[in-house]
């Protein structure tokens, strides 16, 4: 009788936990962008976060969704990507707008063709119908310019995927294309941090939540036997997390001589 009633509890308690780590899955990725949104919005500055952090993990989790109608994972991971996706999207809407007034540059750099309305606020001369200047891709002046090169990207990935479906070969390079994407989430802040010599105006907050949920998420990777790609990526990106800790504490008690803003006007700084 005894037995019994410890599996009459323990059964309940073990499907508790297995729905709490799920909902840890899907909601856990966006929880580190609430305190950076807020002080982006709190500051009208968006100069210390990477909006290249957006693209990266815009790529990756398009690429996952893709990947899934190639190997069917776990559910959890697949309403992982879709929030995400719509949380980067409302992170390039915030950053965009504050930069853009703040910048006192109002040429307008945008994705598509520009308009007749640009010669108005003395826009340079028409391009080719997409604008892919390195020097200004993923620096436009309007959130519709991210969403219509988002909207591209996915229906050029997802053409590629139906007709290569039936290849395992580039199912499979797909699913590792996206947790790689993924794990190099942390690369663009990294590199700004370095640029800066300061991670100023960069939530540290945001980090330490990267690091642990990327811990987490690695954790639950491993123990549901996901797809070996997931668990290699997980372990690259927690180490990316702990490098940007390391920026944090070298960059507060060793501080280092401030970079010159001439050398990076606000048209190619990597927002």
């Amino acid at each position: 009788m005894e037995a019994g009633g410890l599996e009459w509890l323990l059964v309940p308690m073990q499907r508790l936990v297995s729905w709490g780590a799920a909902g840890a899955m899907v909601f856990g990725g966006v929880v580190p962008y609430i305190p950076q949104y807020r002080d982006i919005r709190r500051t009208q500055n968006a100069e210390g976060f990477s909006t290249y952090v957006c693209l990266v993990l815009l790529v990756a989790n398009i690429l996952r969704i893709l990947f899934w109608f190639g190997r069917r994972f776990e559910s959890p991971l697949l309403w992982q990507s879709i929030i995400m996706i719509i949380t980067m999207l409302l992170m390039l809407k915030l950053c965009t707008e504050v930069r853009v007034s703040n910048e006192l540059n109002i040429k307008r750099r945008s994705f598509a063709a520009a308009d007749s309305k640009d010669e108005e606020i003395k826009a340079p001369p028409k391009r080719s119908y997409l604008d892919f200047d390195l020097n200004y891709f993923w620096h436009w002046s309007k959130f519709t310019d991210y969403v219509q090169c988002v909207l591209t990207f996915t229906g050029v990935t997802g053409y590629v995927t139906y007709l290569w479906l039936d290849s395992t070969l580039f199912v499979e390079t797909l699913g590792f294309l996206a947790v790689f994407t993924e794990a190099m989430l942390g690369v663009p802040q990294l590199y700004r941090n370095y640029q800066n010599k300061s991670t100023e105006g960069m939530s540290v907050k945001m980090v330490l939540m990267w690091t642990s949920g990327d811990t987490f998420k690695t954790v639950y990777f491993i123990l549901n036997q996901a797809p070996f790609q997931f668990s290699i990526c997980g372990l690259l990106q927690v180490f990316v997390d702990i490098a940007i800790l390391l920026q944090v504490y070298l960059y507060s008690y060793y501080p280092q001589k401030p970079v010159s803003h001439t050398a990076h006007p606000a048209s190619t700084k990597a927002l």
